[in-house]
């Protein structure tokens, strides 16, 4: 017998026939409302089209979701007070051998282009998405019927929800398999058609993306009826934006923007993040011929930070101090406290590594757009003798180099994974995770260990002991757990920062609202 994970709902016969006669089970119930309005986004980034399609997120990490919750729908999503609720599958069962996971679509959805969504599509979007841990986890995608779609296991994964279900990955967004298969690839990020609560009307490179309200969507009829996403990535000029109404909400503001929305009377400045970790990777921590191989140089760069002050100056003092790359609300998350700023201490640790004298540790590297950040975090290492050269570059470029695993010297990183503690690991710090550099057998076998263990608490002190080695190994310089302001205009009403918790972006975005009037 299978264990339900997601309510069912009985229906009465009267039920039934009400919402028959209603014109179906999944039809958009009436609203009291009709989408009205546009509400202008001022982006930090340049909006790549590969974040149109669900299959090429991969783990690249929060940012293309906000497309995702635009113009796609999951299965299962991260939803406001539910990190996995039911969407495009009402209920799924998990077989008591946890190998067999079904899932019941929603009946009568229709993709933007009037194509019918059925577990065609749920297999089609499983099997061209890009992670290698799902596709060695699944052995076989079943259509059970048009509305009924099995996953089967090769061995019980605890974290097979945590991928499909979350945000860690983007497997369970839905792509329409019949136009895809007429478009390609290339056609699709051109021109995107999904099942989500706003459908595609014109992207202009580097200029702006526009989106139209789909006012049949299931969840709810959308309160605004066309967002235009602004790539801008200087934040003065999102600042002027906002400040003459040509945009309604400027993410991301610095320090100098944000002190002035919190002075302008007409405007509103709000915080939104926990997901952001910002850390400094030793990239040659592994390499015996660098200074950087001995754990006292690594521990010296940590009590070299003072955290607070950081914060202080980058984002107003919103971003925590962290003593560790994985957040504390993450499941499985053994907290640290921060390191505490000792420039002192720090320099008797690099004199008993034997540089007295300090060390030319070459290029430090902050991803983009963070460069004050990486210029400060350089100013602190220098002042205890640790002395780097800033080097800055285009987002995409430094993807590009650093899944490449071409970076040297020093990272100012960012992990934005989503899931669990585990995912953050598989990440960074396994041998083979996506950015690791390097990694120690006993932690690689640790990890495999709890990858296939289902008892939760001996799960969670497999978790516990891996993060207790990463601590005592020094493999990382934690610095913040990022918040960031975020300035809004005389016409918001709901901007939904944080309505899911933690995405830091507007989301569900049928929610957002424009005042009336």
């Amino acid at each position: 017998m299978r264990r339900t994970v997601a309510p069912r709902f009985m229906l009465s016969i009267a039920t039934w026939l009400c919402v028959l006669l209603a014109g179906g089970l999944w039809a958009t119930p009436a609203a009291a409302y009709k989408p009205e309005g546009e509400m202008r986004f001022a982006l930090y980034v340049t909006i790549s089209p590969a974040w149109f399609d669900p299959a090429q997120v991969a783990s690249v990490g929060g940012t293309p979701f906000w497309f995702c919750f635009a113009m796609h729908d999951a299965l299962v999503k991260p939803m406001p007070g539910n990190p996995m609720a039911p969407s495009l599958a009402e209920s799924w069962t998990v077989s008591p051998d946890q190998l067999v996971y079904e899932f019941k679509l929603r009946e009568g959805l229709k993709f933007h282009n009037g194509d019918p969504f059925t577990a065609e599509d749920v297999k089609f979007s499983f099997l061209r998405y890009k992670l290698n841990i799902l596709q060695e986890k699944i052995r076989e995608v079943e259509i059970v019927d048009p509305y009924r779609v099995r996953f089967h296991l090769h061995r019980p994964w605890p974290d097979f929800m945590t991928y499909y279900g979350t945000l860690a990955s983007a497997a369970g967004w839905i792509v329409p398999k019949k136009y895809i298969e007429q478009v390609g690839d290339d056609g699709f990020k051109k021109h995107p058609i999904g099942l989500g609560p706003y459908k595609f009307v014109s992207h202009t490179p580097g200029i702006e993306l526009v989106m139209e309200a789909v006012e049949n969507y299931w969840r709810k009829v959308p309160h605004v009826k066309r967002l235009v996403f602004k790539s801008v990535p200087e934040p003065a000029t999102r600042l002027a934006m906002l400040k003459t109404g040509e945009v309604d909400i400027a993410y991301d503001l610095d320090v100098l923007a944000a002190e002035e929305v919190k002075r302008d009377p007409k405007l509103r400045l709000t915080f939104s993040g926990g997901i952001g970790s910002f850390y400094l990777d030793f990239i040659e921590q592994w390499d015996p011929k660098s200074p950087w191989h001995d754990p006292r140089v690594r521990l010296a760069a940590n009590y070299a930070l003072d955290r607070q002050a950081l914060s202080e100056a980058e984002r107003l003092g919103a971003s925590p101090p962290a003593g560790s790359i994985i957040p504390e609300t993450f499941a499985f998350a053994l907290p640290f406290e921060p390191y505490p700023y000792d420039p002192d201490k720090a320099k008797r640790l690099l004199a008993e590594a034997g540089y007295a004298n300090g060390f030319d540790a070459g290029e430090i590297t902050p991803n983009p757009p963070y460069f004050s950040l990486g210029e400060a975090v350089g100013n602190y290492l220098a002042a205890v003798g640790i002395k780097t050269k800033l080097r800055t570059m285009e987002r995409a470029a430094f993807q590009q180099d650093r899944a490449a695993k071409k970076l040297r010297g020093l990272c100012i990183c960012v992990s934005g994974r989503y899931g669990n503690a585990a995912t953050r690991l598989e990440e960074v710090v396994v041998s083979n995770g996506t950015f690791a550099r390097g990694g120690y057998p006993d932690i690689d076998a640790l990890f495999k260990q709890q990858d296939v263990e289902t008892d939760q608490a001996k799960r969670e002190a497999l978790l516990h002991q891996i993060q207790q080695l990463m601590h005592e190994r020094v493999m990382f310089a934690p610095i913040w757990l990022y918040f960031w302001p975020s300035g809004l205009g005389p016409r918001v009403e709901e901007p939904a920062l944080m309505l899911i918790n933690p995405f830091p972006w507007a989301a569900p975005l049928e929610d957002v609202r424009l005042k009336q009037g």
